[in-house]
């Protein structure tokens, strides 16, 4: 039991020190030796040993990111017929920054502007994810007020994912300079829940922008 205990507790350094540089000193800029060491481990292949790769490392850091971010919209499915555009990414916006309130999660936040930025919104998490259900049926309903905005014509398919992919990444960094800015002891310009509302509208209009004439 005693081993079995160490193991996890090894594992568990690891997770916390990677968060830290990955957020600090970017995905790409942070040493997997630096990790290891702020771990206090001194086998330099402990992250191969406990996570396979630096990449399953950081798989598994996004993973407990969103199995959060899930939990926080679990109470809101019930209603997700019946919200319209800009109540959809107000929930979205509210289940995201649950994570501002932890040290664990400001850090996962500035991962996930990261990755989005890198590679686009939808490829913040792992493929295959069994985590984004919740999310991801927030996303579909978006799309679909999309397709019919109340009065006026449907986006084309093209638009209204380049406008989600847009406004989920704003919606990302907005939250992780956030995120930066708590951890860094800087003074918001705003309080919190005038930020979440304002970026939640910000976002909406975003998405319900009209077209540009031809």
């Amino acid at each position: 039991m005693a081993r079995t205990t160490g193991r996890s507790d090894t594992r568990e350094k690891l997770l916390h020190a990677a968060e830290q540089l990955f957020a600090t000193q970017g995905v790409d800029g942070a040493q997997t030796r630096d990790i290891v060491r702020l771990a206090g481990q001194a086998n330099p292949s402990a992250v191969q040993y406990h996570f396979g790769s630096r990449a399953g490392l950081l798989d598994e850091i996004m993973k407990a990111r969103q199995d959060r971010t899930e939990g926080a919209l679990a109470p809101r499915l019930p209603e997700l017929p019946g919200l319209d555009l800009p109540e959809l990414v107000r929930a979205l916006i509210e289940a995201e920054a649950t994570e501002l309130r932890t040290a664990h999660g400001r850090h996962a936040l500035r991962i996930s502007a990261q990755l989005a930025h890198r590679g686009g919104a939808s490829s913040e998490f792992p493929d295959g994810s069994s985590a984004r259900q919740g999310q991801q049926r927030f996303v579909d309903r978006l799309t679909e007020r999309l397709a019919v905005p109340p009065g006026v014509a449907g986006l084309p398919e093209p638009v209204r994912r380049q406008r989600l992919d847009l406004a989920l990444t704003l919606i990302r960094t907005a939250l992780a300079d956030r995120a930066r800015q708590y951890t860094d002891g800087e003074q918001p310009l705003t309080d919190e829940a005038f930020f979440l509302a304002d970026l939640a509208s910000m976002a909406a209009a975003l998405l319900q922008a009209p077209l540009p004439a031809p």
